[in-house]
């Protein structure tokens, strides 16, 4: 039997959840083990991550002009430009000038997540690509929130330099709701659930990859160690 729109959002969701200890830097992060240094490199990655995203989803948008998903990719592409606004006050905390963040090299690693991303929007069912995303969002969102509250507890960052992660931190349930209009308009069948399924796994996989990529910069320090130390 084929589930509802928000069955299988919540579904795949669940079925793709990773499991607590796959991400290896986020209890660092948490903890405030992660020199300023890796924090910095999250930063200039996700520089490049977020710009790529956009214009992933702006071709999205594109792809589904005229049609409730049409709207919904626009909107995570503006979404994205608010972000990339945000995010330049993170890297300034990590000590980084907008030049510099723009300068750092890609990371094999950390740029695989975008790449497939990028792949779904030139190939990718819409309608699988939403619900893959509905489990990749879950999982970045949470990571997001741990690291806000680490970066205002450990590392005394201002509100101004944590907004890039409050901003995908926060719960945006008609955004959900706009995700299950756009599933139920393009039609839900086996098909899709296990396209759905593929995507999700792979963007879930190279989600920890960028994380994983950052943890093995970052060595793992004794609780008592002071987050500050190590600075490349």
């Amino acid at each position: 039997m084929t589930p509802t729109p928000r069955e299988a959002l919540l579904t795949i969701r669940r079925e793709l959840a990773p499991a607590e200890r796959e991400n290896r830097l986020i209890p660092r992060i948490e903890a405030g083990l992660t020199p300023v240094a890796v924090l910095a490199e999250l930063a200039a990655q996700q520089h490049r991550i977020i710009r790529s995203d956009r214009r992933s989803f702006l071709v999205l948008a594109a792809r589904c002009a005229d049609t409730p998903a049409g709207g919904y990719f626009g909107r995570l592409a503006e979404g994205e430009s608010q972000a990339l606004g945000a995010l330049n006050a993170f890297a300034a905390g990590c000590g980084l000038s907008e030049r510099a963040l723009g300068e750092r090299e890609p990371l094999a690693g950390c740029q695989a997540y975008p790449g497939q991303l990028a792949w779904l929007a030139l190939n990718g069912e819409p309608t699988a690509i939403v619900l893959a995303l509905a489990a990749n969002f879950a999982a970045w969102g949470n990571y997001c929130a741990i690291t806000a509250r680490a970066l205002r507890r450990h590392y005394g960052f201002s509100d101004a330099a944590c907004a890039f992660f409050d901003f995908f931190a926060t719960p945006a349930p008609e955004l959900e709701d706009e995700a299950v209009a756009v599933v139920e308009a393009g039609g839900l069948d086996q098909r899709r659930l296990a396209e759905g399924h593929r995507y999700g796994r792979l963007l879930q996989a190279y989600e920890l990859m960028f994380w994983n990529t950052l943890a093995d910069l970052s060595p793992a320090a004794a609780p008592e160690d002071d987050p500050g130390l190590g600075l490349a």
